[in-house]
């Protein structure tokens, strides 16, 4: 599917580098004549009139390109975000204006407004496609596509976000350049998947002859649907044969609802598979926790099994040969207290008297 892609960015790059009028129209320096032109022929000095008219015969002339240069497709993109958002969110939302020059900002919305106050947004932009980044907790980041204002919409939770300068990659494409939408196959097997490409479609593509956009085609926008995911990958075409160099911003798309409205409305599609961030948190804290239990308990195991050995080890099994077993004495149980004997004192003479009966 790639090389068909890659034989028709091929036909265009070729159709654009003979259109040198154009080139000059969009570089400023000389204006476009759409009509048909035909070639002059100046006679030389050697040559007689009769060969002159026997050239004329044979003037071959140039019609006019097929297009009229006509700025047909008015897509306008807003791409903007709520309050909240950290550096690698606001660096890849200025990556994407970069990357789609039909693309208008907005200052960031409020948190405690609602989704639907988008729309109004679009309108006084003059925009009808919607690119909008929530961010939640500032660390998890949802983004919105929506046709505005009747819909459809869908929200996605964006994961492994690395920006053009954060990846340092040695591809590089013209700016204001046409790109290429490469989608996998999986888009047309299944109809929700078949809807979001539409949107894609609609969103990313660069009107043909956009007053800011360049007559060329240079790069290509790659979907790929892999692990319930959208992939979403930039890279350069350099070479005639297709070789391809990856340019960025690449990031991950899970997909979470599509919605009838924009930004809003019946749900249409619901992901099965999607389990919101604070779930995942919540699963990775049980497993840790689990995980330092099993510890435990195998350091209590190890630590029983040392003591036994050590109590066997102090323990004589010929030390009780000698000893002869002690009389079996009934063990009676005393309910009551036992009486008190009362011992009589003897009384005892003083040392006088004593001493008389000595004497005596």
């Amino acid at each position: 599917m790639l090389y068909f892609f890659f034989g028709y960015v091929l036909g265009d790059l070729r159709v654009r580098a003979n259109m040198s009028p154009f080139k000059r129209k969009r570089a400023g320096q000389d204006s476009v004549d759409f009509k048909p032109k035909k070639g002059k022929l100046v006679p030389d000095e050697g040559k007689g009139l009769e060969e002159v008219g026997r050239e004329k015969e044979h003037e071959i002339t140039v019609p006019a390109p097929i297009s009229q240069g006509k700025w047909t497709n008015k897509e306008r993109v807003l791409i903007f975000s709520s309050r909240g958002i950290n550096f690698r969110t606001r660096h890849l939302m200025q990556d994407l204006r970069t990357m789609m020059p039909h693309a208008k900002a907005d200052t960031k919305m409020d948190r405690k407004d609602k989704l639907f106050v988008i729309n109004e947004v679009c309108e006084i932009k003059n925009c009808n496609k919607c690119l909008y980044f929530e961010a939640k907790k500032k660390q998890d980041l949802y983004m919105w596509i929506s046709n505005s204002p009747h819909g459809p919409s869908a929200k996605f939770l964006v994961q492994n976000i690395h920006t053009l300068a954060e990846l340092k990659l040695t591809g590089n494409c013209l700016k204001g350049s046409r790109p290429l939408l490469s989608f996998d196959p999986k888009f047309d097997k299944e109809p929700h998947y078949a809807l979001l490409k539409e949107l894609f479609i609609q969103t990313f593509s660069t009107p043909r002859y956009h007053p800011k956009s360049q007559p060329f085609v240079d790069h290509v926008f790659t979907f790929t649907i892999a692990d319930n995911r959208i992939w979403f990958r930039n890279y350069q075409i350099i070479e005639e044969d297709g070789s391809l160099v990856e340019i960025g911003p690449r990031f991950v798309l899970n997909l979470m609802k599509i919605f009838q409205g924009s930004f809003g409305g019946p749900t249409l599609y619901e992901n099965p598979d999607f389990r919101s961030p604070n779930m995942h948190r919540r699963e990775m804290r049980l497993a840790a926790a689990a995980k330092v239990r099993e510890k435990q308990m195998v350091k209590e195991m190890q630590k029983g099994k040392k003591t036994s050995a050590k109590e066997d080890l102090e323990s004589d099994v010929t030390a009780d040969v000698f000893l002869t077993p002690a009389e079996e004495r009934p063990a009676d149980i005393q309910t009551e207290a036992p009486e008190l004997k009362v011992v009589k004192k003897k009384q005892k003479a003083f040392k006088r008297q004593r001493m008389q009966m000595a004497r005596r």
